[in-house]
C-alpha cells in the first residue's frame, strides 16, 4: 500500500521512511505539505499519508483542509504528526480531516499500530466501494442477457439525449422484437427459448458499433440506442441487426431454430421533443407494429414529420 510521508525535518523524515519500508509500505517521501499537495494530483494517489504538523509552504492542518476537500469518494487515511499535544490542537487537527494523531517524539510500536488501523480503514473502504458497484451493476443488468436492463437503458437514453442536446447530433432509437417468439416457448419450451434470447443478444451486439447501446426492454423486446450524422443513416445499424439475427439459424439442444427480428426505429433531433421520452418511444413502438403488419424481418423508420 503506498504511503505518503511530508516531514520538514530530515532525520524524522529518514527514520520515518526506513521504518515505515521495512514493514511492507511503499513510501514516498517529500519535505513540505506543498510538495504532498503535488503528489496528491496523481492519477494513484497514496491511500495513506503520515504528515508533520509544522511544515513551510503550506503546514499540516492546511493540507488536509484541502486533501479531504477534494477527495469526498475515497479519501486517504491521515495521521497528523506533531509536537502539540494540547487537547484545542488536536480537536483542530482532526476537525481539519486528519484521521488519527501521533506526538512527538513518536514511538515505533505505537506508530506501526496506527498506520496499521489506517490501512485496515482503507482495506474495509475498498471492500465496500467493491460491494456497492457490484450491487449497481446487478441492479443495471438483465440477469438472462447481460444487457442492460430496462430501467438502466431509459436512463442511457435521457443521457444520450443531453448529450445531442449539447452537440446538436442526431440520435435513433429502435425498438426491436423477435418475430414469433411465443411460438418458440410453446413449441420448444422456455429452456430452449432462454438459450435464443442469448443466442439473438450475441448477433446483435455483434451488428452494433463502438458507440450504440443495446438493452433488454422486456419479454424478447430490445432497445437499441444509436447516434448518427444524418436521418438518411438512421437504419443502417438496424438492418445490419436483421441479417445478422437472420444469417443462420440458431442450433440450441439438438433443435435448428431459424429466428428474424423486426425493428422499428425513430430519430430525435435537439428541440424536437424536449427531454421527454414518451414521444420517443412511442413512435418507435408504432414503427415496429408497422414493421410486424407488413411481414416483419425488417426495420420500418418512423419520423416525427410522419405524424
Amino acid at each position: 500500500m503506498k504511503l505518503l510521508i511530508a516531514e520538514d525535518d530530515k532525520t524524522s523524515r529518514l527514520i520515518l521512511r526506513s521504518v515505515c519500508s521495512k514493514w511492507g509500505y511503499d513510501v514516498a517521501c517529500v519535505e513540505d505539505g506543498l510538495a504532498a499537495w503535488d503528489v496528491m494530483q496523481a492519477d494513484e494517489i497514496p491511500q495513506l499519508l503520515i504528515i508533520d504538523w509544522e511544515m513551510p509552504r503550506m503546514n499540516g492542518v492546511e493540507l488536509c483542509q484541502l486533501v479531504s476537500a477534494k477527495f469526498t469518494q475515497n479519501p486517504p487515511y491521515i495521521i497528523l504528526l506533531t509536537s502539540r499535544t494540547e487537547t484545542q490542537d488536536i480537536v483542530e487537527g482532526l476537525k481539519a480531516g486528519a484521521n488519527d494523531y501521533i506526538a512527538k517524539p513518536f514511538n515505533n510500536d505505537e506508530l506501526k499500530v496506527r498506520i496499521s488501523v489506517g490501512r485496515r480503514m482503507i482495506e474495509l473502504q475498498d471492500t465496500l466501494n467493491d460491494t456497492l458497484k457490484q450491487l449497481t451493476e446487478l441492479a443495471s443488468i438483465d440477469v438472462l442477457t447481460g444487457l442492460l436492463n430496462r430501467r438502466a437503458i431509459m436512463e442511457s437514453l435521457t443521457k444520450e439525449i443531453r448529450r445531442v442536446e449539447r452537440n446538436n447530433h442526431i440520435l435513433c432509437i429502435g425498438m426491436c422484437d423477435i418475430d414469433h417468439f411465443k411460438n418458440i416457448n410453446d413449441t420448444y419450451g422456455h429452456l430452449v427459448g432462454d438459450e435464443v434470447l442469448k443466442e439473438v443478444t450475441t448477433r446483435m451486439q455483434d451488428a452494433l458499433r463502438v458507440n450504440d447501446l443495446l438493452g433488454r426492454y422486456g419479454g424478447e423486446e430490445f432497445l437499441v440506442i444509436t447516434p448518427v450524422d444524418l436521418v438518411e443513416n438512421a437504419t443502417i445499424v438496424y438492418e445490419r441487426i436483421c441479417q445478422k439475427v437472420a444469417a443462420t439459424a440458431i442450433e440450441v439442444y439438438d433443435v435448428s431454430i431459424t429466428v428474424t427480428i423486426s425493428c422499428g426505429v425513430t430519430s430525435y433531433m435537439a428541440d424536437n421533443d424536449g427531454l421527454k421520452l414518451e414521444p420517443l418511444i412511442a413512435r418507435a413502438d408504432e414503427a415496429l407494429y408497422q414493421a410486424k403488419h407488413e411481414g416483419r424481418n425488417r426495420v420500418v423508420l418512423k419520423l416525427l414529420e410522419d405524424q
